[in-house]
């Protein structure tokens, strides 16, 4: 007989009580910020639904916010959470305007969210964490690097006293680095880990079988391989020739390892010798190669050929050298040849021999699953998951041609020209593959986490990945609800079988490393300090006031001025046409090192009430940069921006620009793009180079230091040096200081650029008449013939022209002939309509 939770806040008869869920939640409570990490389908949300309704019950008036790092993950926690709780839920993502964000936060207890919003919101202070009992964090694995999970955690236990932190994932990653950065990003104490095997889990677990299907590669395919492969071995004997590697049996990781080593090496010499650049250039081609030979293993000759057509369009001399060489240039003929005659790489055929197996010969009857005896009579589907989306296409134009009933199922972005789906799209995918329009759903890693297919018994990978965490997740996508299966497509003697291997030790070395009592005594001490640190940590640059004292003459100096002598005293005295000058050149010295010296005491001790602003350009939006100007006290407002990243003043404008981005910004041109409209556009631009790795790209370093010199003196650009986003934060706070000293200045944004031809201004300047857009300012320019006649025009004349009524007409002569009462408070001045 089935059992239900009872809780004043938890709907009767809806949460199935289970031990192993009361007692994770239980520990939760117990131990503080913690990280469960369990497959999914182990029911992780449902020990977040228990948590958050024991902190409801216990801090009254507080919120639970849940966060997830896609919008369909954070719909369906929303429903989630809406089934169990009678507590007022809601979601709040970017598509949700931000009153009604401000609104649904005012009004609801538990809120899921995408983390990018809230993040944003806090930045803007539309709310803030101080009332949040609990915080979610799903698919915890995220909080690494810049992404808003680590902005979030910091900024929740610094302003909340009854903080509780609780992580979900599947897999926190292989990495023991980056499972403690994620530990210590979410100030995790505790670690909880749950497998199938566990007694208290396994009579809930439904287990899934995994069957490893090897195929061989073909002949014809082993000989455009092999030609592949002395391309590459001619190139990977050149890097050893070089001294750059110690053997040809490398692989990619070992590859980029030795391009990082070069780049140092020429980011650490003034004049790098030109075999650095050499081996930079056959690296380059070793990786395409590498990656040419991947898709060739394990996609086939489609592929591959549609990857030699994009290396055709590259610029580059590795590019260039690689379609020169005559053995990758047979290989190319042959794939082309062979694509012609239709051959498929094995695994095609392989997986439509599944699929007909499974659905039926005639591939539309139902699914012989394990499901076929139960009274569970929905109809069971199929997802397959390949990497690319061009196999994805090669895979459903074959299920079509088979009579299989599939639909395609990948991201937003755009890959190659091809357009993404909007989540529009993918919500009416999900909905007719759930009603059975659909059999099967073909799917890249977007469906990994966040959709909600609860009815999958059958997963065919078409290719091993070689990450833990995504093998994890993709296995996850069955046996929910029944025993499931999962079918994992392998080429022998390839990339794959390779790939198999990494993931099964991966995911061995995850469960080791968290698993040690050592590592959580660890975590929990590590925790409690970092959290206390954040809670006590002053605002960068907020001093307590300064006692300076007033400047007294030592003992030493009164004592040298006793022994001054007569004779000291007769030879200045012959030297006395000099004095003035010398007293005069003494006194311009003295006011210099003193004005430098009142400069300094104002930076630090000027008023720490003063509210600092910075305004940031949306693209910023994710930059480490944004979240340290909040930590040190400044406030930051995000606008489109049409120039530079950052503004302080109206004179100011700061583009900044890491060791990355500017080498990039060099080739692809848009440095000196860049640098003229800063220049156009303000009186003070500056420039902030971030790293101190601007030399080790693939750029010879004289041509990093010409672009250099040619901002500072071509463009009259300031450039200003600074080592980390943090420190950037603090040279812009230091910049708005000076900028917005004890004034109260609005600040015009750029949200577009100044027009810079005569009649893009004397548009401009009509569009800024009331009720007037580009269409009617353009009229109204070639009825009058120009700006003065306009402006002169009465109300009769301005009528005449073509969507200028009486009302529009009014207010234009209202505006021109208005007296200017901008520094006077007049009650009776009202908003032009």
């Amino acid at each position: 007989m089935v059992t239900y939770i009872e809780h004043p806040l938890i709907r009767p008869n809806s949460a199935e009580a289970r031990i192993y869920q009361q007692v994770l939640a239980a520990d939760v409570l117990k131990n503080g910020n913690t990280m469960i990490v369990a497959p999914t389908a182990l029911g992780k949300t449902i020990i977040a639904i228990l948590v958050a309704a024991d902190r409801l019950q216990k801090l009254k008036g507080s919120k639970i916010l849940i966060l997830a790092p896609s919008k369909p993950l954070t719909i369906q926690h929303e429903e989630n959470f809406k089934h169990f709780l009678n507590v007022p839920c809601t979601s709040i993502t970017g598509a949700v305007k931000t009153d009604e964000r401000e609104k649904r936060w005012r009004e609801s207890q538990v809120i899921c969210a995408t983390p990018q919003t809230v993040e944003s919101d806090l930045l803007n202070e539309r709310y803030s964490l101080d009332d949040v009992s609990l915080i979610v964090f799903d698919e915890c694995h995220h909080a690494v690097g810049s992404y808003s999970y680590v902005y979030l955690a910091s900024r929740y236990v610094k302003e909340c006293q009854n903080h509780l932190i609780l992580g979900l994932t599947a897999s926190p990653g292989h990495d023991k680095s980056k499972i403690k950065e994620v530990c210590e990003n979410l100030f995790i104490q505790d670690i909880t880990i749950k497998t199938e095997e566990d007694p208290d889990v396994k009579p809930y677990f439904n287990p899934i079988n995994i069957d490893w299907i090897k195929v061989e590669m073909g002949p014809r395919l082993e000989k455009i391989r092999d030609l592949v492969n002395k391309a590459l071995k001619v190139r990977l004997k050149g890097l050893k020739d070089l001294g750059i590697i110690n053997t040809v049996s490398v692989n990619k990781r070992d590859i980029l390892k030795a391009r990082s080593r070069v780049q140092r090496k020429i980011g650490q010499s003034v004049n790098p010798p030109k075999e650095c650049f050499q081996a930079i250039s056959i690296l380059s081609a070793v990786i395409n190669l590498q990656h040419a030979l991947g898709l060739l293993e394990s996609q086939g000759v489609a592929p591959f050929n549609d990857y030699v057509g994009r290396l055709r369009k590259k610029t580059t001399r590795a590019a260039k050298n690689i379609l020169l060489d005559p053995n990758f240039s047979k290989a190319v003929y042959l794939a082309k040849e062979a694509e012609e005659y239709g051959l498929e790489h094995p695994k095609m055929k392989k997986l439509i021999e599944l699929l007909k197996i499974e659905l039926g010969m005639d591939g539309q009857t139902r699914l012989k699953s394990l499901r076929d005896d139960g009274e569970d009579k929905e109809s069971p589907k199929i997802i397959v998951f390949t990497q690319f989306r061009d196999t994805l296409d090669m895979i459903h134009e074959r299920c079509e041609k088979e009579g299989i009933k599939s639909v395609r199922f990948y991201g937003q972005g755009t890959s190659d020209g091809k357009k993404g789906l909007t989540q529009k799209e993918q919500k009416n995918i999900i909905k007719s593959f759930k009603t059975g329009n659909y059999d099967v759903l073909i799917s890249t890693s977007v469906a990994e986490e966040g959709i909600d297919i609860p009815a999958v018994d059958l997963v065919i990978l078409y290719e091993p990945v070689p990450s833990e965490i995504r093998m994890i997740q993709r296995r996850g996508r069955t046996g929910r609800k029944s025993s499931g299966r999962m079918k994992v497509l392998i080429t022998k003697k390839t990339i794959d079988e390779g790939y198999y291997w990494t993931s099964v030790r991966r995911e061995s070395r995850m469960k080791t490393q968290l698993a040690t009592q050592e590592a959580i005594e660890e975590l929990k001490l590590n925790a409690a300090e970092k959290i206390e640190a954040e809670r006590t940590a002053k605002v960068l640059g907020k001093r307590e006031k300064s006692i300076v004292e007033d400047p007294v003459t030592s003992d030493m100096e009164d004592s040298l001025e006793e022994e001054v002598s007569d004779e000291d005293i007769e030879e200045i005295d012959l030297e006395n046409e000099n004095e003035s000058k010398l007293k005069e050149l003494k006194e311009k010295e003295a006011k210099e090192e003193q004005d430098l010296e009142d400069a300094i005491y104002e930076e630090l001790t000027s008023p720490q009430n003063q509210e600092l602003v910075v305004y940031v350009d949306t693209r910023e939006g994710n930059s480490k940069v944004i979240r340290a100007l909040d930590t040190i006290g400044v406030k930051v407002k995000v606008n489109t921006m049409a120039v530079a990243d950052y503004q302080v003043s109206e004179e100011v404008a700061i583009e900044r620009k890491t060791a990355k981005d500017f080498v990039d910004s060099i080739v692809d041109k848009r440095l000196f793009k860049q640098a003229r409209m800063m220049m156009e556009e303000f009186k003070k631009p500056i420039m902030i180079l971030e790293g101190d790795d601007f030399y080790s790209g693939f750029i010879n370093p004289n041509a990093i230091r010409g672009a250099m010199t040619s901002i500072a003196l071509d463009y009259g650009i300031s450039i200003i040096p600074t080592r980390t986003a943090e420190d950037t934060a603090a040279m812009l706070k230091r910049i708005a200081i000076r900028e917005q000293k004890g004034e109260k200045r609005s600040i015009q944004i750029r949200t577009e650029r100044k027009p810079q031809n005569l009649w893009e201004q004397q548009l401009f300047i009509i569009e800024s008449l009331p009720n007037i857009g580009p269409v009617h300012a353009k009229r109204l320019l070639e009825h009058f013939g120009s700006v003065k006649a306009v402006l002169e025009a009465d109300e009769k004349k301005l009528q005449e022209v073509e969507g200028i009524g009486k009302k529009t007409a009014k207010n234009i002569r209202e505006v021109v002939e208005g007296k200017y009462l901008y520094f006077k408070k007049d009650d009776n001045q009202k908003k032009l309509k």
